[in-house]
């Protein structure tokens, strides 16, 4: 089936109808989900991927990427966009699924990790499955600096930098040069997105994390690639009642690289 977007309330929704249990995507802190679970390349997304192991496919975009509202606060004042308001955003196209559906899975990736946390210690009764890629895990590391503006400006070079990251040196970008440049044409030169990520992150790595592991109760899978530099392996490793994977040939953004099937593949599997 051909997915349709629509609005809740100030929120882009996206929906590929299936028969299978209910999954709702959560982006990260800088793309939203045009160019993350519904970017096609050579022709298939990982929406399409998981509609076509008979899922029933949601994702949205959190207020202040794509095709949501960008509201005044996004301009001026403190950090925008902190991972409480936007689990209460995840809730909202939550409960508008649930009108359908008993239960759904959530389907977090890096800085969305931490507002899926809180809906899924929050919300047990709503959730069958969980999964983390790339998750935001706690650490006890010194403070760092972090935005005092309520939002930052992400260009071309930092996506392509961010793609980079942990890649071992002479080895051949994760993501194919020509991949890239049609993903950065449709991103933007120079795009404000919400700072509020950036500070949540900080927090959870100086030890503030904004859920407690010990509340979610479904059962959850945590994946990273192992050239990841964002999600180390001893983040996972101090995972409790998880269950986790570490996929070959792949970075904190997998999901758009050349080895992007063994993550679907996994992912799938688990849901």
């Amino acid at each position: 089936m051909t997915e349709t977007t629509f609005l809740v309330d100030d929120l882009l929704v996206r929906h590929r109808p299936g028969r299978g249990a209910s999954v709702l995507y959560v982006h990260g802190a800088t793309f939203p989900s045009a160019l993350s679970i519904s970017y096609r390349i050579d022709g298939v997304s990982w929406m399409d991927d998981l509609s076509a192991r008979g899922l029933d496919v949601w994702a949205f975009d959190f207020l202040g990427y794509g095709g949501s509202a960008r509201p005044a606060a996004m301009l001026d004042g403190p950090p925008f966009g902190r991972a409480p308001d936007a689990a209460r955003q995840i809730e909202r196209v939550a409960a508008a699924i649930l009108e359908r559906r008993e239960r759904l899975a959530l389907l977090a990736h890096s800085w969305g990790t931490l507002p899926a946390g809180i809906v899924a210690a929050r919300r047990p009764a709503w959730l069958d499955r969980l999964v983390l890629f790339g998750p935001i895990c706690r650490r006890d590391e010194p403070a760092g600096p972090v935005p005092a503006t309520a939002h930052v400006v992400v260009t071309r070079d930092d996506q392509w930098r961010a793609f980079q990251a942990g890649v071992p040196d002479g080895t051949p970008s994760p993501i194919a040069p020509a991949v890239f440049d049609a993903w950065a044409a449709a991103y933007g030169d120079a795009v404000r997105v919400p700072a509020g990520p950036q500070v949540d992150i900080a927090e959870a790595w100086s030890g503030r994390l904004p859920y407690d592991p010990r509340d979610v109760a479904a059962p959850t899978l945590a994946v990273r690639g192992e050239w990841d530099a964002v999600t180390s392996a001893p983040d996972l490793d101090g995972l409790r009642g998880v269950t986790t994977r570490t996929l070959a040939r792949g970075t904190h953004r997998m999901h758009l690289e050349s080895n992007r099937a063994a993550l679907f593949d996994a992912v799938g599997g688990f849901l």
